[in-house]
């Protein structure tokens, strides 16, 4: 742990201790996730939704900028999901330089923690600039539920995933919405969880609302029905090899291509 700057005021006797590691956050900076979902919520619900699903910006400063270039190019966006590792270090600076290059995007972005944000004070920058790391929301005919999937940050210790959190949310659907489950680290990676693996998967491929599942993480493209479920999983590769997901979804049906920039 970084010991802080000890500082002496020369009009009293009064310690004041800095921490050379602290970053504030304005008040534009804090809670993005909350306040992006209240702008996804205002856009006119139409048959087919249409979003982008990219991740790990980690270091990419230049390619970040030339990913939102692109996206700012796509049509009927409604929205883009960072699938994590927003950051490289858990540094709260960090975020604050991928959200100045984010904010440019014509459209709303949200975010799922990475374990690369996990590091050091991460979870707490996370939870001042974006909020909880479980957290849900629904859009039209659809609910999107975002879930810490970083077990190896945690010591493969239970607690991540939170299976409760993620059953309770999957049951929480009286209109029997197409649900969407976002993480970083996909069930099958050897940094989830080996002893969650099986109760995480059987919990997306027992619900007939989940027919996907959306993911980061590995740096390449890599899709799938890995437990024969009938549940896809897809994961974007990072944003330093130029690429990201367009995924549409619609009643009974969605379609996810690859997108190079």
């Amino acid at each position: 742990m970084l010991a802080g700057v000890a500082i002496f005021c020369s009009s009293c006797d009064s310690l004041i201790l800095y921490n050379p590691n602290e970053v504030i956050f304005d008040k534009d900076e804090r809670n993005l996730n909350a306040k992006n979902i209240e702008r996804i919520q205002q856009i006119p619900i139409t048959d087919t939704l249409q979003f982008i699903l990219m991740g790990d910006t980690q270091r990419w400063y230049d390619e970040s900028a030339d990913f939102v270039k692109s996206a700012n190019n796509q049509k009927d966006v409604a929205f883009v999901i960072h699938a994590g590792d927003i950051s490289d270090f858990g540094i709260g600076q960090e975020l604050k330089w991928v959200n100045d290059i984010m904010k440019k995007l014509k459209y709303p972005y949200v975010t799922v923690i990475g374990n690369h944000d996990i590091v050091a004070n991460g979870p707490a920058n996370y939870r001042k600039m974006y909020g909880p790391m479980n957290y849900s929301f629904e859009y039209g005919n659809n609910k999107f539920v975002f879930i810490n999937t970083n077990s190896r940050e945690y010591a493969f210790d239970g607690s991540v995933p939170d299976i409760a959190w993620l059953k309770s949310q999957l049951a929480d659907n009286p209109s029997n919405k197409n649900i969407i489950v976002i993480g970083h680290v996909p069930p099958y990676d050897g940094d989830f969880d080996k002893n969650l693996e099986k109760d995480f998967a059987d919990l997306l491929g027992s619900n007939p609302n989940v027919n996907m599942s959306l993911y980061g993480h590995k740096h390449s493209f890599n899709d799938g029905e890995f437990y024969n479920d009938g549940v896809h999983y897809f994961v974007t590769t990072n944003v330093g090899a130029r690429g990201y997901m367009m995924v549409k979804v619609w009643k009974g049906g969605y379609k996810v291509d690859r997108i190079e920039f």
